[in-house]
């Protein structure tokens, strides 16, 4: 015998119990966003939905994760394993090395390092500083792409 279910109740919806939180008007309120992310913060939040711009930076963390996971592994095998060889090659005494030049050549490698860390000193900062305003501009696409990147890493 078959039985038949009740047609379903119609819910009152309560709509006063609910706020849609618009970011764009958020921002515009409260000053506080502007002194954290700065003034001119949220160009994307203006265009796009938050789960569009995770999705537009968790896209491309996740790749991004996922061929540097790849390209470590084989760099670590790589480098491991010429390790590895070198190590064989001299206990078997095809490969004798001369320790003081070595650390002739380490000591001048440092110095020159140091002169050209300290001429590109000016660049660098530059650069770090637009990429901190790109992150304050772009906050959401910029957690995406951190948590791909760290989904990817994981996969």
């Amino acid at each position: 015998m078959a039985t038949r279910n009740p047609p379903p109740q119609e819910y009152e919806s309560d709509d006063d119990s609910y706020e849609v939180l618009d970011l764009t008007e958020y921002a515009r309120r409260h000053q506080w966003w502007n002194r954290v992310f700065g003034h001119s913060s949220g160009p994307m939040v203006e265009k796009y939905s938050v789960a569009t711009q995770i999705v537009m930076g968790g896209v491309p963390g996740w790749c991004a994760g996922f061929l540097f996971q790849k390209v470590g592994k084989l760099a670590a095998t790589a480098v491991g394993g010429g390790f590895l060889l070198r190590q064989i090659a001299s206990h078997s005494g095809y490969v004798q090395t001369d320790w003081k030049r070595v650390e002739k050549d380490v000591n001048k490698a440092k110095r020159q390092i140091k002169k050209r860390a300290n001429k590109a000193a000016p660049e660098i900062n530059n650069l770090i500083e637009e990429a901190t305003e790109f992150i304050k501009q772009n906050i959401v696409i910029s957690s995406g792409f951190v948590g791909g990147f760290l989904l990817g890493l994981a996969s």
